[in-house]
C-alpha cells in the first residue's frame, strides 16, 4: 500500500491579467481558485506542494517517455517500435525537432513542474503556519523537486530558461548556460538540505528527505567533475549505513511493489494502480508506472524498448560463489536461454513459456510486473526507485579514486554491491576482474561496467556516459558502437544533447537559440 497518498490538485493557479476595460471575458469563475483566492492557508500550501509531486504522473517523466531518452538512447537499450519516428529518437535520427514523444513532452512537463514549484516557493512564506518547521519542510520539498527538473534540463539539452518565480502567459524565456542551471540546482539542494527531515512518518513516506537532497546534490557535483564536493555529500549517507540506509538482501525487492520505501530506497516515485484514468489533471488521473507496457514482449505489451545483447555476455563472464550465474541477469532481462542459465528459477515469462515470435530478442524484465500478473497495462503499481543506496556506494567509490584516494578502499564499496546476499559475487580482488585494481584507469573502466550491471534501465546510464566523456571522443564512441549499433549515427559535438524544441525557439523572440549543429 502506498503510504504517501498524493492529493491530485490539477489546477494550475494563475493570476488573471487586468485590463483597462471590463468585459465578459474578465469575469472570474467563482468555482475556480486563482492566485488571489487560493494561497491563503497552510492547507493551500500543502495542496500546492502535492501538485508539484503529482507532476511525476505525466508521460514526459519516468512514468513513460523519459526512459526512452535515458535507457534506450544509451548503449543499454534500443527500440524496435513500428512507429519509426519514436524509434528514430533512440538512434539519434532527429528530424522533426517538435516530435512530441521524443522532445517537446519532456520540455513541457519539466517546465510546468518548475512553474508549480515556483508557486509554492513564492507564496508559502506569506501564509500563516502553526509552526515554522512545517512551513520550512514545505519549502524544502519544493526546492528539491525544482532541482530534479532542472537536473533533467541540464542533462538533456544543456541549456534552457532559468525561471525562479511564477510567470504569466506573456513571459518569453531567456536562455542561460548549463553552468548557470547547475549553479541553481546546487543552490536549491543546499537550501533543501537545511529544511528537510531525515525521515518521515508512515503517512508521509515518499516525500523528500535530507538524504535524497544530498544524493541528488552529489550527482549534480559529479556531472561537473566536482568530486570532492560530491564525496562530502555522499559521506553523510555512508555514515548512516545500518541506521537509515543499507542494501536489501534480495536485489529484486528494489523493483516490485511488495517491499517499497525500504532502507535502500533513498527517493522513490510513488506509483500506484489505484487510479486508472488518463494523464490529465482530473481527480481520476492515472498514477501508475506506464513504462512496463512499452517494454514488455509482444502479446503482453508493446515491445517498443529492448535490452542490448551484450548484457548476457558481460554478466556471464564470472560465476557467483555458488557456481551459478549472476542473478541480476535473470532479474533484469527476459531472453530465450534464461531457463538454461538459471535452472533453479522460474522459466516462465508472465506465466507462459518463451514465445517463438520473440526470437532472440532481449526484453527488459526490471520493473516488469510478470512476478504477479500475466500481462501489462498502463497501471503498474511498483514505485520507481529514483535514488537508491547501491547507487550511492558506487558513486562514493568513483569519488574516492577521482580525488586521489585508494583504489583498494574504493573497491570495498563496489564489493558491498557485488556481495549483496542474493547476488553473492566474489570481491573484485578475488574475481576474474582483479586486474582492475592495478591502476585508476583500469578501476574506472571496471566501475563503469559495475554501474551498468547493477543500475541498468534505472535512468542513469546517459548521465554516466556524459560524465565519463565517452560521448566526446572517437575512442569513446567506438567503444559504444561495439555494444550498440545505434551509435553509428552519433555525431560528436551534436548528439550529446537534444535539439531545443523548435516551437520554443520560434516563440522566444530570439531569446532561446537552437543547440549547436542542429
Amino acid at each position: 500500500m502506498k503510504r504517501f497518498k498524493i492529493i491530485i490538485w490539477g489546477i494550475m493557479i494563475l493570476g488573471i491579467a487586468g485590463s483597462c476595460k471590463k468585459s465578459l471575458l474578465d469575469i472570474k469563475n467563482p468555482n475556480e481558485p486563482t492566485t488571489e483566492t487560493f494561497w491563503k492557508t497552510e492547507d493551500d500550501a500543502q495542496k500546492g506542494l502535492n501538485a508539484v509531486y503529482s507532476r511525476f504522473y505525466k508521460e514526459g517523466t519516468w512514468m513513460r517517455w523519459l526512459s526512452f531518452r535515458y535507457d534506450l538512447s544509451s548503449d543499454e537499450g534500443w527500440s524496435t517500435s513500428p512507429w519509426n519516428e519514436l524509434a528514430d529518437w533512440t538512434r539519434f535520427n532527429y528530424v522533426n525537432y517538435n516530435f512530441w514523444e521524443g522532445n517537446n513532452v519532456h520540455w513541457e512537463d519539466f517546465y510546468v513542474s518548475i512553474f508549480r514549484a515556483n508557486q509554492v516557493l513564492k507564496f508559502t512564506p506569506e501564509i500563516p503556519f502553526e509552526d515554522e518547521t512545517t512551513r520550512s519542510r514545505v519549502i524544502g520539498q519544493a526546492e528539491f523537486l525544482r532541482a530534479i527538473w532542472y537536473f533533467q534540463i541540464a542533462i538533456l539539452w544543456e541549456k534552457g530558461a532559468l525561471v525562479l518565480e511564477p510567470k504569466d502567459g506573456s513571459y518569453k524565456p531567456e536562455e542561460v548556460s548549463q553552468e548557470q542551471i547547475w549553479a541553481q540546482i546546487e543552490i536549491d539542494l543546499q537550501n533543501a538540505i537545511t529544511k528537510l527531515p531525515e525521515t518521515w512518518d508512515d503517512a508521509n513516506l515518499g516525500r523528500a528527505t535530507i538524504g535524497a537532497a544530498k544524493a541528488l546534490l552529489a550527482k549534480a557535483y559529479m556531472q561537473q567533475h566536482k568530486y570532492q564536493e560530491a564525496k562530502n555529500e555522499l559521506q553523510w549517507l555512508i555514515d548512516r549505513e545500518g541506521s537509515l540506509y543499507g542494501l536489501v538482501d534480495n536485489y529484486m525487492d528494489n523493483f516490485t511493489h511488495y517491499n517499497e520505501n525500504n532502507k535502500e530506497g533513498i527517493f522513490e516515485i510513488q506509483f500506484s494502480d489505484e487510479n486508472k484514468g488518463g494523464t490529465g489533471n482530473s481527480a481520476s488521473m492515472a498514477t501508475g508506472f506506464q513504462r512496463t507496457q512499452f517494454y514488455a514482449p509482444g502479446g503482453i505489451g508493446w515491445q517498443d524498448g529492448m535490452a542490448r545483447s551484450w548484457f548476457v555476455t558481460e554478466y556471464k563472464k564470472e560465476k557467483n560463489l555458488d557456481g551459478g550465474n549472476d542473478i541480476r541477469l535473470y532479474y533484469n532481462l527476459y531472453y530465450k536461454d534464461s531457463p538454461a542459465d538459471f535452472p533453479n528459477e522460474s522459466p516462465l515469462v508472465y506465466g507462459r513459456t518463451w514465445d517463438s515470435a520473440w526470437g532472440d530478442h532481449m526484453y527488459i524484465r526490471k520493473y516488469s510486473t510478470g512476478y504477479f500478473r500475466d500481462r501489462e497495462d498502463y497501471f503498474a503499481p511498483n514505485n520507481f526507485r529514483f535514488l537508491r543506496y547501491a547507487d550511492v556506494l558506487l558513486m562514493y567509490a568513483e569519488c574516492i579514486v577521482e580525488t586521489g584516494g585508494s583504489i583498494t578502499e574504493a573497491a570495498n564499496y563496489v564489493n558491498k554491491v557485488r556481495q549483496r546476499p542474493s547476488v553473492n559475487l566474489p570481491t573484485l580482488q578475488t574475481s576474474v576482474h582483479s586486474a582492475s585494481l592495478n591502476s585508476k584507469e583500469a578501476f574506472m573502466k571496471r566501475l563503469q561496467m559495475e554501474r551498468s550491471l547493477e543500475l541498468c534501465f534505472e535512468g542513469w546510464r546517459w548521465a554516466d556516459l556524459k560524465r565519463w566523456g565517452l560521448l566526446d571522443s572517437e575512442e569513446g564512441i567506438a567503444e559504444l558502437k561495439e555494444r550498440d549499433a545505434d551509435f553509428n549515427n552519433f555525431v560528436i559535438g551534436k548528439h550529446r544533447r537534444l535539439p531545443i524544441p523548435q516551437i520554443e525557439v520560434d516563440n522566444s523572440d530570439n531569446k532561446l537559440t537552437q543547440n549547436p549543429k542542429y
